[in-house]
């Protein structure tokens, strides 16, 4: 059978089984099996199997998984992101559309401790949606800025993606951490910048604070310096001694989590209950992520062995197009992708076609990879799969229709697809601080 239609018969199979509803992981390992037998290829199986428990699975850097969620667990139980809401809400009191920058400022903080994004949603929707509606936020802007920024976390360092896009490509972590933080940051900043032009000019879709509810500058002055403190501490631990060279991935992910743990103790936050619950919710997640490691590993090996990547990947390079027109349709298809899969499926499936097209083009990886990760962003955000939806519709309240939250990510969408452009124009803000730090 030629690699051409097997390639076709395995992605229907897999479109078929994601349409049917069945969990990612099985369907990618189903689909595997099946393409290995319609292939009369059965003996690849074993192959696959072998690389799975020899080469993915006993990678040290994905060890840093588990850490890091287990990290964000310990940081949420802590309540020291309640802390620093309210005063960062109060800090931005004066400013019009101040409530909303103070969201995106959460945001980029939590993504910079946690980087779990349904954590980031949940705990940023709880905070702050109830408010931004009481002070008479748009529907529509509220929850479109909270999905946008609690999906920040997959961007900016410490990233569970950027740590599994590492362990699937020559990269390494710090270089990725080091190319990501910079267009991860300015994404953010453009999210407050979209906020405080809609204020500006629609000063009633973003109101500014009560002004009974505002408190003194030296009041807000010490509450900055008492709240602010543990996170900076958290961010410092996990992100200076990986940039700085002292620790990797793996390591600084045990500092961050002994760190979160101090924090929780030293508030007095600390019981069994919760360090129980903690460990179950980690080994949960993990325990997802790495099924799909395995199902999207067993696909793509069978995929591979059996002529549908190389198929692909000449269908690719038959298309004679100038290097940034490839590149433009390989993020169109990822974008289309991040409709249907979550990133995992994309990272593990795209990775083994894109990259080698990309090396032979003379592409700098690093800046490839980013851009990558930017678009990815919209794979929470657009429907009908979009994680990002779903969970703002499960904290909002009931007269927040799901309609409003599809219509309140769109403008966000399109400036995630503005900060791509923008690093298509200038790489030098992806490749300017792991140049600066000698990581690249």
């Amino acid at each position: 059978m030629s690699g051409e239609l097997i390639a076709v018969i395995m992605a229907g199979l897999l479109v078929l089984g994601l349409f049917m509803g069945h969990p990612l992981a099985f369907v990618l390992g189903g689909t595997a099996i099946l393409g290995a037998v319609i292939a009369g290829r059965t003996q690849v199986l074993g192959i696959v199997v072998n690389r799975i428990y020899g080469d993915v699975l006993d990678n040290y850097v994905l060890i840093a998984i588990p850490l890091f969620i287990l990290m964000a667990r310990f940081l949420s139980d802590s309540g020291v992101t309640d802390k620093m809401f309210e005063t960062l809400r109060l800090l931005t009191s004066r400013i019009t559309g101040g409530l909303g920058m103070t969201v995106v400022l959460i945001s980029i903080l939590l993504a910079a401790t946690t980087g779990i994004i349904g954590a980031s949603i949940t705990v940023i929707g709880v905070m702050a949606l109830k408010p931004m509606l009481q002070y008479g936020y748009s529907t529509r802007l509220s929850t479109g800025l909270i999905a946008a920024s609690g999906c920040l976390g997959i961007l900016i360092p410490p990233s569970i993606m950027l740590i599994l896009m590492a362990a699937n490509s020559t990269l390494t972590v710090g270089e990725l951490f080091a190319g990501a933080m910079v267009p991860g940051v300015l994404l953010g900043l453009l999210y407050g910048l979209y906020i405080a032009v809609v204020a500006f000019f629609r000063p009633d879709l973003a109101p500014a604070v009560k002004v009974e509810e505002r408190v003194s500058r030296g009041v807000l002055l010490r509450m900055l310096m008492v709240e602010a403190l543990p996170p900076l501490v958290l961010i410092f631990g996990i992100l200076g001694t990986m940039l700085a060279g002292v620790a990797t991935a793996t390591e600084a992910s045990a500092v961050g989590v002994l760190l979160a743990l101090l924090i929780v103790i030293v508030r007095g936050k600390f019981e069994w209950a919760s360090f129980t619950g903690a460990m179950r919710e980690t080994a949960r997640t993990s325990a997802m992520i790495l099924f799909i490691v395995v199902g999207a590993t067993a696909f793509t090996g069978v995929f591979n062995i059996t002529g549908g990547l190389r198929a692909t990947q000449a269908l690719l390079r038959s298309l004679d197009m100038e290097p940034w027109m490839l590149i433009t349709v390989m993020m169109f298809i990822i974008f289309l992708m991040g409709m249907f899969l979550d990133w995992t499926g994309i990272v593990l499936l795209s990775f083994p076609i894109f990259l080698p097209v990309v090396q032979e083009m003379n592409i700098d990886l690093l800046w490839f990879v980013v851009l990558m990760a930017v678009v990815l962003q919209t794979s929470f955000l657009t429907p009908p799969f979009g994680y990002a939806l779903f969970y703002m519709r499960a904290i909002a309240p009931p007269e927040v229709r799901i309609s409003d939250i599809i219509l309140g990510v769109l403008p966000f969408i399109g400036l995630i697809v503005v900060m791509a452009i923008a690093i298509a124009v200038f790489p030098e803000l992806v490749m300017w601080l792991p140049e600066a730090l000698s990581i690249n």
